[in-house]
């Protein structure tokens, strides 16, 4: 079967892209407004950049009326997020602050999370999660407007929070931080089905 993405209505390219791009890591991004109100919500089109610079990209899709996010709104106008770390023990909870809150209303609050402070940024990292990136924007790229456009988030890493009991001998086991993923519809994934492919060498 070939499809035309034009030919389809948008909800139907989201639908198709969930399904056949997974699973996909979770960033639960955490931002602050101008006016100093904090915001909470997740987001799985996300990946790493680069080490050199340390960066990352999330992808925060306008809303079902075309309205720009509280998270994108946030990181343009305060130039700073920090991406915090889903885990299976933070599963529910992080759902929960997918909910289609008012804007000012503190996801931290109405889910039972807690604000720690970040060290170089002003948005709060969630004190509950094992490990967070404080980052600095570099770059937003709109990719259309209207209902489900895409605005891909750039940011450059600026400081690193993860626990001891994860972060041994400059290295982190997935055995011990227990992601979770996203799939398509309500489903998700663990990282408890595994399999290890050393890398060849060439021929």
């Amino acid at each position: 079967m070939d499809l035309d993405p034009l030919a389809l209505p948008a909800r139907e390219r989201y639908a198709l892209m969930i399904g056949l791009i997974q699973p996909r890591p979770i960033a639960w991004v955490s931002t602050v407004s101008p006016q100093g109100e904090n915001n909470l919500a997740p987001f799985s089109f996300f990946t790493g950049i680069g080490a050199e610079p340390m960066s990352l990209c999330f992808s925060c899709a306008n809303d079902r009326n075309g309205r720009k996010k509280d998270t994108l709104l946030n990181a343009e106008a305060t130039g700073q997020f920090v991406v915090n770390f889903a885990t299976e023990a933070l599963a529910e909870k992080m759902n929960a602050t997918s909910a289609p809150f008012a804007r000012g209303v503190s996801e931290f609050e109405r889910c039972g999370l807690t604000p720690a402070p970040s060290v170089k940024v002003r948005p709060p990292r969630v004190a509950e999660s094992p490990a967070a990136f404080e980052c600095e924007l570099v770059q937003v790229v709109r990719l259309a407007e209207g209902p489900l456009a895409g605005n891909l988030i750039v940011g450059r890493v600026v400081r690193v929070h993860c626990d001891s009991a994860l972060y041994k001998d400059g290295r982190v086991d997935h055995r011990d931080l227990r992601a979770v993923g996203r799939l398509e519809g309500n489903w998700y994934c663990r990282t408890r089905d595994d399999f290890e492919l050393p890398r060849p060498e060439a021929a």
